[in-house]
């Protein structure tokens, strides 16, 4: 059974948290790694944000109408981790970043039960109609949680990111709406 996860928009404390979690070299060599000043990379916004600037970087993607940055919350409400979804209108599609930076819930479902609610606010709230991710070779348990959700392979991105000064391969997988909505309720049956 998944664990109960929530999303909700995010805040200045969830932005700090996540920077957190990212100084973590056990989060971060799952992410993106550092850069050549050992500053943790992350996709959406700066890491470098200066507490002063948090509440207009805060009010900057609330607004943002192409990509929407939310916090993972469990049952309790405690922040878990943050996901994203990049859209691109024109093609009723969008790209979808998750990162569940509380290391002790990793390999408890967390991720898969976030991409589900990220799922369903995508294809069921915008009305999507493809949601794609990238994700890196060296992160296999993505990979398997991605394909046990029923995203397809369709393409590999050779040197694409960059982590600790190596360049590695990635896998670009899709999933459709109406794939989705046929294997939901296994996918839940299924953990």
């Amino acid at each position: 059974m998944l664990p109960d996860v929530n999303l909700k928009a995010i805040t200045e404390g969830d932005l700090i948290q996540v920077r957190n979690w990212l100084l973590d070299p056990e989060v971060n060599q799952m992410w993106y790694g550092c850069d050549e000043n050992n500053q943790p990379l992350h996709t959406g916004y700066d890491l470098g944000f200066k507490e002063p600037e948090l509440n207009q970087l805060v009010v900057r993607l609330e607004q943002d109408r192409n990509r929407d940055v939310m916090s993972v919350l469990d049952a309790d409400n405690k922040h878990v981790g943050e996901g994203q979804l990049v859209y691109e209108w024109s093609l009723l599609e969008a790209q979808l970043f998750l990162l569940i930076g509380e290391k002790e819930l990793w390999h408890h479902h967390y991720g898969t039960a976030a991409l589900i609610k990220l799922l369903d606010y995508a294809f069921i709230d915008k009305g999507l109609h493809r949601i794609w991710v990238d994700v890196p070779e060296y992160n296999t348990n993505a990979l398997h949680m991605v394909d046990h959700v029923g995203f397809v392979v369709e393409g590999h991105f050779r040197g694409a990111h960059r982590k600790e000064g190596e360049w590695y391969d990635s896998s670009v997988l899709g999933l459709l709406s109406d794939e989705y909505a046929r294997r939901r309720s296994r996918i839940l049956e299924s953990v």
